[in-house]
């Protein structure tokens, strides 16, 4: 065979080995596309996510709030009588107690008048004894001779049966007795007795008020506490309506909150709570004390105070404060993190678990206690179940048919500041 017949027979091999290559190419892309699409079986998709797992653990209802400061008691004390100052026996930041007299007020009018009353009460008092004394003497001579008048009365009827007297005599008895019975009776009403009970009367209230009008003069404290205000001098009149001393009950304090309506509704009276003050290290442990029945008609919140003891007077009136009150305690609650946790349009709550397969399943759940991070579920999991976290809501997004093919990558929770890149 010549040389031009050989290089003419391996071109030809060349030419159909490509044609060969190329429509093998072409099969390839052919099932690739339009073909595979009904023989090779589509790829399942994989997620990467974090899991917690629903624990058992105690939970707390917190209710927290913005508050202000107030003395457990306050008395701005007014005066009752408009008159100088003779003397004030306090000053601001003295303790004082109930009862304790804290000023005077100059009252030798009210001195005068009050002695004046008096004498003419004890006056009263005199004729009234008087009164009763010869009233009753009155009544006992008289009843005496009532006695007299009825036995004559009654002999004479016996004597006149018998004939040993006239029937005229009987008649005299007989008015004499009528006579006596009068004078007992009017005896027995006591009209002296009364008018001079009356006039005793009237002279004890006039010395009644003229001892208060005295004793108003003089300043006690209603309360125990401390002395916040005394803004006048011995010797100045307060204008009248305005106090002249503020006494404050500050040991216990109280803190008072605005609620909204559904979180006050879960508070009651003895309930713990706590008050953090700034400059203050540590939260003050106290208690409820007041849940207010009535809706605040500005803000139509719910007011509720706090109380704490205040060793030392250390904390002020008008501080602002926070309060933490522990609404509800469940000891033994099914518990996963708040960022599992699902809220449809229609407010149904629901999660993501995660089979032993480590496949997703959206499942309803039922919510009781929140605190912060943590959630109470009432119903729809059990211990141990794993829930979804981080991508719970890209997962419940998801097409139902793609939802079932997915299969979940657990990753690792990255440490708090440390590097979370792998």
């Amino acid at each position: 065979m010549d040389t031009n017949h050989l290089l003419g027979h391996r071109n030809r091999n060349a030419r159909q080995l490509s044609l060969g290559c190329i429509a093998f190419a072409a099969c390839a892309v052919v099932l690739s596309g339009g073909c595979s699409s009904k023989d090779a079986p589509e790829a399942a998709p994989t997620v990467t996510v974090q899991v917690a797992t629903a624990a058992n653990q105690a939970i707390q209802q917190i209710v927290t709030a913005d508050a202000v400061l107030y003395p457990h008691d306050q008395a701005a004390i007014v005066p009752q009588v408009n008159a100088p100052v003779r003397k004030f026996y306090v000053d601001r930041g003295s303790h004082v107690h109930a009862g304790q007299l804290l000023a005077e007020l100059e009252n030798q009018d009210l001195a005068g008048t009050y002695q004046e009353n008096e004498s003419g009460y004890k006056e009263a008092q005199a004729n009234y004894d008087a009164a009763a004394q010869k009233s009753q003497q009155d009544l006992t001579v008289s009843k005496q001779q009532l006695d007299a008048a009825q036995k004559v009365y009654d002999g004479r009827q016996n004597l006149l049966k018998q004939g040993a007297v006239s029937a005229k005599d009987v008649e005299d008895a007989r008015i004499a007795l009528t006579q006596a019975q009068n004078q007992y009776e009017q005896a027995q009403k006591q009209n002296d007795v009364k008018a001079a009970q009356a006039q005793l009367d009237a002279a004890k209230g006039k010395a009644s008020s003229a001892e208060a009008q005295l004793n108003y003069s003089k300043i006690n404290s209603p309360i125990d506490g401390v002395i916040t205000d005394r803004p006048y001098f011995a010797g100045e009149t307060a204008p009248a309506g305005q106090p002249i001393l503020t006494v404050m009950n500050l040991s216990p304090i109280v803190a008072r909150a605005h609620i909204a309506q559904d979180q006050a509704a879960r508070l009651k009276v003895g309930d713990s709570a706590t008050i953090s003050v700034t400059g203050v290290d540590k939260p003050l442990n106290g208690k409820v004390t007041l849940v207010s029945p009535a809706l605040d008609p500005n803000s139509t919140t719910v007011e509720v105070w706090v109380e704490t003891a205040n060793p030392g007077d250390k904390l002020k009136p008008g501080t602002n404060a926070r309060v933490q009150a522990v609404a509800q305690t469940a000891p033994h609650a099914l518990v996963i993190p708040s960022s599992a946790l699902l809220t449809g349009s229609d407010g149904g709550t629901s999660v993501i678990t995660v089979t032993t397969d480590n496949k997703p399943k959206a499942q309803d759940v039922k919510v009781g206690i929140r605190n912060g991070d943590d959630v109470q579920i009432t119903d729809g999991l059990k211990a141990g179940d794993r829930v979804v976290t981080t991508g719970a809501y890209e997962i419940s997004n998801e097409d139902p048919d793609v939802l079932t093919k997915t299969t979940l990558q657990i990753a690792k929770p990255a440490a708090a500041g440390g590097d979370d890149s792998n």
